[in-house]
């Protein structure tokens, strides 16, 4: 089964209800083929050439309790099509949650031969193979379709290939036709780090448990001598890490049940406890048992073999090297704890980074107005004029992409000196001679489109990236050839930030459409002097009367390009998170640990202080061990913070440098916080009365 589909943001209509919703223009066998779960209706309905299938809460917001089955409603003003079922809401978590309508794919066809147009990309093919075969089998049938029917010689070099549903989430990222990873990367990212961090609770519970070994050793002794064999005792240690992991997941249950709300919102997502499903108990339970096994395992392993009959006679010793299991999974906490904090400085920073990026046009005041009617397409000098009236806009132009976006591209561009076995590809944008003025580009050289020039509709703007990637010296003059048309470069424009502002600028190629019937976008550029409420008022005023089949919809650009960023801090608040959670947690240790070792010192602290000895002294005593293990933790993870980030930078072309300072901040303030979490324990046993200490006994 094989259907094709194109989604777009298209207003619906019934009566005086109106909405832009984004949805899609697919084959007949497209809802068949994506099993939708029918309400009303049935799959088969986009058989009828005029019709429609709508989600649920579409219908609901334009049909409320009314049946809308055979309703007729319009869709962009331009079709009026009968709706032929109601489906259930695609989840959020699925590539087509977008899809809140369902329409033939032929409205968008004015003639026949515009589905046979094999230089567009325009339209996602969706393929169900037979039981029996397999993907990279039908790839290699279809790989030279392209081969077969395009026109041009570059088209004619892509290859198709199939690509499985399940694996286009988190497998995404493509180079050269070879899949490189993509989000699963954070997948892993994530889930190792959550990892460490449970592992420093573990690290916790091991050396609290074994700092109390030689209260516990006189048990032990007792036991064994009472006919304990180890594994009894084994069993008892480890009933005790189980009791504790036990009481833990309990209330980690119900902290995560309290936190879910907010972790959905900082990750965008919709995440909801699965209360009712077996796996999910199954899966934490299990992991929850062996956690316990992890924490439990060194004390009952190290507490079990203990010698009876050395305990008893008070001849037991721990030994000088006792505490270095300790010592090492300290640093091993430290560790992970600076390592996060080194991330996380250096993930906000590349953010900050991209956002002070020279972006080549000006933001301000700037805002886009989408043309999802036919009312405003074509009628370019009309809605000038009538914005230009208002007062409170300085100019408009139109583009067929948003100042933040590049909707289409061209890999069939040929020029002097070109490389015939280098595949380029250039950005399109078709634009009005006013654009330029109205986003503020910069020319490097020529000049910009100008009405006044009949000859600019052949012409072409070339930004610098596209003069680099053809390698012209004197671009200004040189003939493009694209489409068997000749066009000439009439200039070179600065960059412009219109993707990712983390890569390397596009590629792109400016023209004017003679035509104006390719335009997407108003731009307006706002008078600096009137508010942003009275120029809204206003220019609503002005498209409701020239288009009042269409909702009043805007973005500004500078929140537009700000939304770039959302991956980027959404991945800086978790890493955060997480850092703080590491440290916490290896404080908790170290406050345990201290307190534990202010406990055993009792005696020689009250010793120190009839000698003389100052509280500056005695925290010093009892800082300096764990200072060590904070430089030594620094020290070690400086150069795997510097090569796991190293890599995670090569991801992006824009990217900032890691400064020595960042890993200096980092230790210093790891060792800060240790200092503070240390020092209760150290100063209130340094001021602890001697008198008492010496005879406690």
């Amino acid at each position: 089964m094989v259907a094709a589909s194109a989604s777009f943001e298209q207003i619906i209509a019934y009566q005086d209800r109106k909405f832009t919703k984004t949805g899609g223009y697919a084959e007949a066998a497209f809802p068949e083929l994506m099993t939708l779960n029918m309400l009303k209706g049935t799959r088969l309905g986009l058989t009828n050439p005029n019709s429609v299938l709508l989600s649920e809460s579409v219908a609901r917001a334009l049909f409320g309790n009314e049946d809308p089955i055979q309703k007729a409603i319009k869709i962009g003003n331009k079709y009026t099509v009968q709706v032929m079922g109601v489906y259930e809401d695609l989840p959020r978590n699925s590539a087509f949650k977008d899809f809140t309508f369902i329409s033939p794919i032929d409205l968008l066809f004015a003639n026949k031969e515009d589905k046979t147009d094999w230089g567009s990309s325009s339209f996602d093919i969706f393929t169900q193979l037979n039981p029996n075969s397999h993907f990279d089998e039908v790839s290699v049938k279809i790989k030279d379709l392209f081969r077969r029917h395009a026109e041009d010689e570059d088209r004619a070099k892509s290859a198709l290939f199939l690509y499985p549903m399940n694996q286009w989430h988190l497998y995404s990222t493509f180079e050269n036709g070879v899949n490189t990873g993509g989000r699963i990367q954070f997948v892993w990212l994530f889930s190792i780090i959550g990892v460490f961090v449970l592992l420093l609770a573990c690290i916790n519970f091991m050396n609290l448990s074994t700092a109390r070994s030689q209260k516990r050793a006189k048990e032990v002794g007792i036991r064994k001598a009472m006919g304990s064999w180890r594994w009894q005792l084994i069993g008892q240690f480890f009933s005790e890490s189980f009791l504790v992991v036990a009481f833990a997941f309990g209330l980690s249950i119900a902290l995560v049940w309290l936190i879910l709300p907010a972790f959905n919102e900082v990750a965008d997502k919709q995440l909801a406890m699965r209360w009712t499903d077996a796996r999910f108990w199954l899966v934490s339970i299990g992991f929850s048992l062996f956690t316990g096994i992890i924490a439990g395992s060194y004390p009952a392993l190290y507490l079990s073999s203990f010698q009876p009959i050395n305990v008893l006679k008070g001849t037991f010793n721990i030994g000088r090297f006792a505490s270095i299991p300790r010592k090492v999974l300290v640093i091993i906490q430290f560790t992970v704890s600076v390592t996060l904090i080194i991330g996380t400085i250096i993930v906000f920073r590349q953010i900050q980074f991209a956002k002070n990026r020279p972006i080549g046009y000006s933001r301000e005041g700037l805002l886009n107005i989408p043309m999802n009617t036919p009312e405003i397409q074509g009628n370019y000098d009309a809605v000038r004029n009538e914005l230009l009236t208002t007062g409170v806009v300085d100019d408009m132009g139109e583009s067929s992409s948003p100042i933040t976006g590049i909707w289409s591209s061209a890999n069939n561009l040929a020029w002097r000196g070109k490389n015939p076995n280098r595949a380029a590809s250039f950005g399109t944008i078709l634009v009005t001679p006013d654009f330029g003025n109205v986003v503020g580009w910069k020319i490097k050289a020529g000049r910009e489109f100008s009405r006044q020039f009949a000859s600019d509709s052949s012409t072409f703007l070339l930004n610098e990236a596209a003069v680099k990637q053809m390698g012209m010296k004197n671009p200004v003059g040189e003939i493009v050839k694209w489409h068997g048309k000749n066009w000439k470069v009439l200039g070179v424009l600065k960059d412009m930030v219109m993707t990712s502002p983390f890569e390397t600028v596009t590629p792109t190629v400016f023209m004017i459409d003679a035509k104006e019937r390719s335009f997407n976008i108003i731009h307006i550029k706002l008078k600096p002097t009137v508010s942003i409420r009275e120029a809204l008022s206003k220019l609503e005023a002005v498209f409701k009367r020239l288009n009042p089949a269409a909702p009043f919809e805007y973005q500004f650009a500078d929140q537009e390009y700000m939304k770039k960023f959302t991956a980027e801090e959404r991945i800086g608040k978790l890493a955060s998170v997480f850092a703080f959670l590491a440290i916490f947690i290896s404080c908790l240790g170290i406050f345990g640990l201290a307190s534990f070792m202010a406990e055993q010192r009792t005696k020689e602290i009250g010793v120190r202080k009839v000698l003389g000895a100052s509280v500056l002294n005695l925290w010093g005593l009892l800082s300096k061990d764990f200072v060590v293990l904070v430089v030594i933790a620094f020290f070690i993870a400086t150069p795997i913070a510097y090569f796991i980030l190293s890599d995670w930078l090569q991801n992006y072309e824009y990217r900032t440098e890691m400064s020595w300072w960042i890993f200096a901040a980092s230790g210093a303030g790891a060792l800060i916080v240790t200092l503070l979490t240390v020092s209760f324990q150290s100063v209130k046993a340094a001021l602890m009365n001697p008198v008492k200490s010496l005879r406690s006994e």
